[in-house]
């Protein structure tokens, strides 16, 4: 996992929240049209070019509303015998907690529309499957906004954060401060992007 990209932000805070605000409405407009089922051209994508190495347990995501729906590739590294967790949210201002989740088990409703594992044994992830709006080459990430996923990667030195999203959730640059992690790939339907 990379560390955050810069040691203090080239933006006032304010300005920031702003350009980060700007960038999730324009993230979020590119990203309506997408066919969420594109989401199975990562399996052949990340067990060809970025598989988490054997044993790992591997944090993904339950797709909501328009995001790629990375489940054939949770399914696909279940198969290969990867321990799968997923989130569960806690109250803001804290890390992702990670409940193991078997193929077929239901999930309970969590908070902003989430899915997530009514109960079950508590993981530590090795390997991160994460959502996003946007992300640029050089690894960063724009999230919702709530910072889980940059709390929850700086608790977990070591781990292998890779984005799913759609190509065309490509910006030319982040916005980003001190807080916000790189990833260390990110996974789309066209292949597996590796930050330079």
């Amino acid at each position: 996992m990379v560390a955050p990209h810069l040691s203090s932000s080239p933006y006032c805070d304010v300005l920031l929240r702003e350009l980060k605000a700007e960038a999730r409405r324009a993230a979020l407009a590119r990203r309506e049209g997408c066919d969420p089922a594109l989401g199975a051209r990562l399996v052949q994508h990340v067990l060809a070019e970025a598989p988490p190495p054997a044993g790992a347990v591997v944090a993904g995501f339950w797709p909501m509303g328009q995001e790629i729906d990375i489940r054939p590739l949770l399914l696909a590294l279940a198969e290969r015998g990867h321990p799968i967790a997923l989130p569960v949210t806690p109250k803001r201002g804290l890390p992702l907690l990670f409940r193991r989740w078997r193929p077929g088990e239901d999930l309970a409703r969590g908070p902003m529309g989430t899915r997530q594992p009514a109960s079950g044994e508590d993981l530590r992830p090795s390997f991160l499957l994460v959502p996003l709006l946007a992300f640029d080459r050089a690894g960063r990430r724009l999230g919702y906004g709530a910072g889980y996923y940059d709390r929850t990667l700086a608790g977990l030195p070591g781990a292998v954060a890779i984005g799913c999203a759609y190509a065309c959730q490509e910006m030319p640059e982040v916005p980003a401060g001190p807080e916000d992690w790189r990833l260390d790939a990110i996974a789309t339907e066209a292949g597996i992007i590796r930050p330079a």
